[in-house]
This record gives C-alpha cells, sequence and structure tokens, in this order.
C-alpha cells in the first residue's frame, strides 16, 4: 500500500521513522512520500521526501507573518503530491499548524486519514477538536490520559504506548560508558548537570541565559548545554561566552545518561528524562504578558509532560518572565545526589513509567494501521 506521511518537527520525523520500519513489517510492499527529515529519509531507502522539516517549522506570530507566502505554497505543494501519489492513506504525525489543513484537504477528496500522535487540544486550541471529529478516521494517542479526554468529545482513540520508549532503549544499548564520554567531549570527573534548552534558535536564546546564570551558583558541578546538531555551533558560543557550561552536539541521550540531574524546557524532552530517571526542574522563560494571560489560555495546570500525565507536580516548573535565584538555587539542590526531593521525584518517574507502558508501541500502532486499512 501507499503512505503519505507529514511530520514537521524533530520529534515527529523520530516518530514517524520508527512508524515506517513497523509498517514495513506488516506491509512488505509499503510505498512511502513524506516530508520529514533523514530519519525517515532512512526508514524510506533514501527517497520519497518532499520538504525536510527544517522549511517548514515556523514558529511564534511574527515568524509565521513573515513566511506565509511560503506555508501556503508548501501547502498547496504537498496537495499536489499527495494527488500524484494517490496514497491509500495520509498520516499527520503532530504539527497541527499545517496538518489540520491538509486533513480537511485529504478527507474531502476521498483519502483516508490517520492523526498519529494528536494534536494536544487538551492545553489549547480546543476548538481543533471539531475538525479531528469531522476530518480524522483513525486517532492514535500516545498518553494514556488522552483517551478519557478524547472520548468525552465523541472521538475514539488507539492507544498502543509511547513511540519515545522505543527510542530509549534503542539508544540505550549503544551508549559509550562514562569515561568515553567524559574524553570524547573534553569533560571533567565532575557531576554533570544536562541543560537541554530547547530545539528551536528562539527557544534556545530565551532560556539559555538562564540556566547559564544557575550555573554559576553551583561550581562544584559541571553543567552542560545537549546542543542540538541542525542550529549552529556560533548561536552557543554567543550565550555561552564568559561562563564554564561546556558544549557537546547531538549527543542529548548520553549526556541525559551521564548527568546527576537535569535542566530541562517543556516539551518532549522532559517526559524523555523523567523516562531516564534522571530529576528535573523545568525552566522556561515567557514574556510577562503570557504570564497574565496563562490561565486563560492554557486548559491545565502544568506545562510538562510529566505532570500533565501524573495529574500533579512531581517536577518543579519555573516558568515565568523572571527568574528568582533564590528559589532555583534551592529547587536545583533538591534534585541533586542527598537533595530533599530526589528520591521522591525517582519514585514519580517509576510510576509514569508504568503509566506510560514498555516497548514496542511503534509496531503495535503500525500494526494496528496495516490491519485497518485492510478491512
Amino acid at each position: 500500500m501507499r503512505y503519505y506521511i507529514i511530520a514537521g518537527e524533530p520529534s515527529g520525523d523520530l516518530h514517524a521513522e520508527k512508524l515506517m520500519r513497523g509498517i514495513r513489517k506488516e506491509d512488505a510492499e509499503a510505498r512511502f512520500r513524506f516530508c520529514g527529515g533523514e530519519r525517515m529519509l532512512a526508514a524510506a531507502g533514501g527517497e520519497g521526501m518532499l520538504f525536510h522539516y527544517r522549511d517548514m517549522s515556523f514558529f511564534g506570530f511574527a515568524n509565521v507573518l513573515r513566511n506565509l507566502r511560503t506555508i501556503f505554497r508548501q501547502i498547496d505543494a504537498v496537495k499536489r503530491d499527495i494527488e500524484e501519489f494517490n496514497p491509500d492513506v495520509v498520516i499527520l504525525v503532530d504539527y497541527p499548524s499545517f496538518n489540520m489543513r491538509i486533513a480537511k484537504w485529504a478527507h474531502e477528496r476521498g483519502t483516508m486519514v490517520y492523526y498519529y500522535i494528536a494534536p494536544k487540544v487538551w492545553a489549547w486550541k480546543e476548538w481543533r477538536v471539531k475538525s479531528l471529529r469531522k476530518y480524522v478516521d483513525r486517532l492514535y494517542t500516545i498518553f494514556p490520559f488522552e483517551g478519557e479526554y478524547f472520548r468525552g468529545h465523541g472521538l475514539l482513540t488507539h492507544f498502543e504506548g509511547n513511540p519515545l520508549v522505543d527510542d530509549i532503549a534503542e539508544r540505550h544499548a549503544k551508549l559509550p560508558s562514562r569515561a568515553e564520554f567524559l574524553e570524547r567531549n573534553g569533560l571533567d570527573e565532575r557531576p554533570i548537570v544536562a541543560l537541554l534548552a530547547g530545539s528551536r534558535r528562539s527557544e534556545i536564546r530565551e532560556n539559555l541565559p538562564n540556566m547559564v546564570a544557575i550555573s554559576r551558583l553551583f561550581p562544584d558541578r559541571q553543567f552542560v548545554v545537549a546542543a542540538v546538531e541542525w542550529l549552529d555551533k556560533a548561536l552557543y558560543d554567543e550565550l555561552l561566552s564568559g561562563s564554564d557550561v561546556r558544549y557537546v552536539c547531538a549527543q542529548t541521550h548520553e549526556t541525559l545518561a551521564m548527568a546527576e540531574a537535569a535542566i530541562v524546557t517543556s516539551g518532549t524532552a522532559t517526559l524523555e528524562t523523567a523516562l531516564m530517571r534522571r530529576p528535573e526542574v523545568v525552566l522556561y522563560r515567557v514574556p510577562r504578558l503570557y504570564e497574565i494571560l496563562r490561565p486563560y489560555v492554557l486548559k491545565i495546570p502544568y506545562v510538562s509532560l510529566v505532570n500533565i500525565n501524573l495529574g500533579r507536580e512531581a517536577v518543579r516548573e519555573l516558568v515565568c518572565s523572571k527568574l528568582d535565584m533564590e528559589e532555583v538555587r534551592e529547587e536545583v539542590a533538591a534534585i541533586l545526589e542527598g537533595g530533599a526531593k530526589r528520591e521522591r521525584m525517582l519514585r514519580d518517574f517509576e510510576e509514569l513509567s508504568q503509566m506510560i507502558g514498555g516497548e514496542g508501541a511503534s509496531d503495535r500502532f503500525a500494526k494496528d494501521m496495516v490491519n485497518s486499512l485492510k478491512r
């Protein structure tokens, strides 16, 4: 069968790659056409990519406005590509601002639409639920609490676990020794605090300076920023100038595995850190206006996937326009070895892991998709 897949972000590329490999196990004749990244390209045998997610990702109101013409051109190009490829199904991976437009169009032309990794409408933009109900034939969720939420809005969902678990297990099997990791990256023997400052340039500019300021409070620790490979090192050099924070690129999993604790922006990274059993503090700098409007914009009390899934504050969230450095000092100290919150947090992470489920989710999702298309 023919599968058209759209992933507009790095995490989508990761999850879609594993889904594609799972589909091939169930459908040896599977043909793929897609928008995504290097992982999906590898899974497809080096062919079939229309757009790279780097060319599709526009975040922030001003940035979207500046690139509206490009965005609409890309949407039109994807529609033409789908018509030419004539797939059995269009599989949309998160990225709702783009994908919901494709869902409506594909549904109206009579193409099956599967949404893999449902949009987080339970957090914001709840009005999208109506479009999901109208234009999506099969909705796949990766968090257990989502099923109840969507059922309450008249939508059936399919939950088979979280594909992030597969990725963690796969990467963990390839970990270097601590000595090899330290030598490779020019690090010393001090305990490591991992800094996960985000995956987008704007995010990193907002959050990394605060993380650098925090590092100065703990000279006995080695703070290491886990950089993303698609952004220039010059950006990190600029923001780390004059600090003792170390730079490590394209080794997020390895950095977390070697770390005593982590400071993380919101998003999938908070969940990955928890599933790797690394105590964390969530830090995200926002404009003052957002602080004021947050209760009216967000439908949930938390921003980290750890707290959202557990339904309580297991990790401290410092989402603010201006940091209270004494509060930060206390919160970070509390998750280091011997800290007041460390052991309780690790127990919470164990509970979270049981909720999320074990390995094999990607293959289970793929099997359900292929079987449902055969029916």
